[in-house]
């Protein structure tokens, strides 16, 4: 099958690895070029421009930045849609705005299109291994069909969630339990340093008992080596958190809990949050 991947960043390189590998024809797009030559070495081909995209392709796929790329991407003057025909389809798994899928969805169906919201989680090490966790929101039909068979060369844990949003919808509710989980790495690690215990003895008896989660097993030991190198970067982290919080204001809901760790991250240096992966909360606490 031909398939166009577009952004080939820590996430986007592997994923799109992983549908060159299973055998498929993969066109690649990413607004720094340098970025695809791992690909193109590989043997996927360099796209040039966007809009071309549904000229090459039966399916398009995106793991972009932010909400305005995803826009940008989709429904920008030299975007998806300017080309997009009857029966494409589009799958974005950035973490996006709920609201923005549902659009984007709405517009491509005028032309007779398939967009769809497919987030994932599991972080680089996921993206590596093919064992994401993956959320879907669309055409129940054209995901179950058409979509699904090629994530499953990109993640595990593959669950359809409703129409066009859900997905990221779910993806932000994942995003409220990472960011809790992070902080309490960040200050149990804290505490067991100031009471002075062998830190990698703390970290191999409370990740394997009831203080374990994915967020201590994948970041603890960074924290431990400084390593800060990015995963997942904590300016999109922050993106994430903020796109959950206009949520809840929609919604008239509190969450004070992610209020908390959203003011934690953005007191984070700039060079921090433009750099690190989220395991730099644990500078705020000067680990």
């Amino acid at each position: 099958m031909k398939i166009v991947w577009i952004g080939t960043g820590v996430m986007g390189e592997s994923m799109a690895g992983h549908l060159l590998d299973a055998g498929h024809e993969l066109f690649v797009y990413n607004r720094t070029q340098s970025k695809t030559a791992a690909l193109i070495k590989r043997g996927a081909t360099l796209l040039e421009k966007i809009e071309d995209a549904p000229l090459k392709a039966d399916i398009v796929f995106s793991m972009v930045g932010y909400p305005k790329d995803v826009e940008e991407v989709y429904l920008g003057e030299h975007g998806l849609l300017k080309n997009a025909k009857k029966g494409q389809i589009f799958v974005d798994m950035s973490t996006s705005s709920p609201t923005l899928a549902e659009k984007i969805s709405a517009e491509f169906a005028k032309v007779g299109a398939f967009a769809l919201d497919l987030p994932v989680t599991g972080g680089d090490i996921g993206a590596k291994n093919g064992t994401l966790s993956i959320m879907a929101g669309g055409d129940k039909d054209v995901f179950e069909k058409n979509v699904l068979p090629l994530v499953q060369h990109l993640g595990k844990n593959i669950t359809y969630f409703g129409k066009a949003g859900k997905g990221q919808y779910t993806k932000l509710a994942n995003q409220i339990a990472i960011a809790t989980t992070m902080i309490s790495v960040a200050e149990s690690f804290k505490f067991a340093k100031s009471v002075g215990l062998n830190m990698d003895d703390f970290f191999k008896t409370v990740s394997t008992g009831s203080g374990g989660s994915f967020s201590m097993t994948s970041y603890g030991p960074r924290i431990l080596k400084g390593d800060f190198k990015p995963g997942f970067f904590v300016h999109h982290f922050i993106k994430d958190m903020r796109l959950a919080l206009e949520e809840c204001e929609k919604m008239n809901i509190k969450l004070p809990g992610l209020e908390l760790v959203y003011k934690l991250y953005t007191s984070l240096e700039e060079e921090v949050k433009n750099t690190n992966g989220t395991q730099a909360i644990s500078k705020y606490y000067n680990l």
